[in-house]
Parts: C-alpha cells; structure tokens; sequence
C-alpha cells in the first residue's frame, strides 16, 4: 500500500500547534484504518521550517533536559541553545518526538516525517 502524503507549510505558524498536529497525522489518526499498534502509512513533509513563529519568550524558557545514567550526568540546554547549533528543523523534531508514544513504535513514526 502507498504512503499517503502530507505536506505541511510551516510558515507563521507556533512549534507546538504545528508539532501536535503532525503528531496526529503519524499517529493514523486521518486514516479510515486507524489502528493504535501498527505504524500509519503516511509521510509528512514540512516547508519552510525556518519561517516558525517561536516567541522570545518560548525561547528563553523552554528546557530541554537529558540523564546519562551517572551522577551529576543530567545536562540542560535552552530552546534558543538547540537553534543557534542545530536550527529550527531540531527543534521541530524534538517536539515531534515528544508528543508521540513513548513505545516501541515511536522511532519507526519518525522516519515518515521529513523536514525540509
């Protein structure tokens, strides 16, 4: 069966309206055949993701944190930080990420969304 595809402008739009709803289309949930335990076949493609409309305020606050395991190995860095090294398409991917299911199916979810 073909992917369905989806094309997403992301232009003016805010990182967490857009996030959710591509969230949804990789989850099935546009699909006549929705099943929760298998991956949709779908692609999502995303434009323009440098024109996002993130507010300064977003920027500053939000906090991205990791746990290696060890003491003393938890890291943070801000949303700004994660732009200013790895650019906006990081940041959307991170808030993808982050809304879908924490299982065994998230990565497989990923790998249909592309960011242009």
């Amino acid at each position: 069966m073909e992917p369905q595809e989806h094309t997403v402008d992301a232009k003016g739009k805010r990182l967490g309206r857009l996030a959710s709803g591509i969230a949804h289309i990789l989850l099935g949930k546009e699909s006549t055949d929705f099943a929760k335990n298998k991956i949709a076949s779908v692609r999502v493609h995303v434009e323009n993701v440098d024109a996002l409309d993130i507010p300064e305020q977003k920027r500053t606050t939000k906090i991205y944190d990791r746990y290696s395991g060890f003491h003393g190995g938890r890291s943070e860095e801000t949303l700004e930080e994660v732009i200013a090294k790895k650019g906006t398409r990081e940041a959307l991917t991170r808030a993808v990420y982050n809304m879908l299911p924490a299982n065994r199916l998230r990565k497989g979810r990923m790998k249909n969304l592309v960011i242009k």
